[in-house]
């Protein structure tokens, strides 16, 4: 992911950010990104069969809080989202959708999946600093999921929080 230095051309009011601060929030933005979408859900016992094809887990920016982070790059990243392409064979469970990716190396602090609805916390590790916690919720059913994601952590500035849209959806 890569975050440009923006500078206001107005010449009252000029935000800047220095390099080194805008490689710090692309990576902690790309590591919270990457970690919720990764994540969707562990691997839980047989829940539901899912439709076989081809799925879409989609994450949406709802909330941002970044301590340091300029306004303008904030408004610019709500709303955004990243989607993970995943396939479905005949047969498997929810559990095949909304297994993580093994590279985020998330520990699962808790996990309920039943009757349609889920909930997980989870805790994922960052390059620097703390671990970001990850809680989320939703429902699910056959042929899609919602729910969500709220991440937290620490930043050299202060306290993180995201809060993330998920949905997934068969789309083939």
């Amino acid at each position: 992911m890569r975050i440009a230095v923006v500078r206001s051309v107005a010449p009252v009011h000029r935000e800047r950010m220095s390099r080194s601060f805008a490689a710090t929030l692309a990576a902690i933005l790309a590591t919270a990104l990457a970690t919720a979408l990764a994540t969707a859900l562990a691997p839980v016992a047989a829940a539901q069969t899912m439709q076989a094809g081809a799925w879409d887990v989609t994450s949406t920016v709802v909330e941002l809080t970044v301590p340091g982070m300029p306004g303008f790059l904030a408004r610019m990243v709500r709303g955004k989202s990243k989607a993970e392409h995943k396939r479905i064979a005949a047969g498997q469970g929810v559990e095949a959708l909304l297994a993580p990716d093994p590279k985020a190396q998330c520990r699962i602090d808790s996990q309920t999946v039943a009757d349609g609805r889920y909930a997980q916390a989870l805790t994922c590790p960052q390059k620097k600093g703390e671990p970001l916690r990850i809680v989320r919720a939703g429902t699910y059913d056959a042929s899609s999921f919602a729910g969500r994601a709220t991440v937290s952590g620490t930043t050299p500035k202060g306290q993180l929080n995201i809060v993330l849209e998920q949905h997934a959806a068969r789309v083939g």
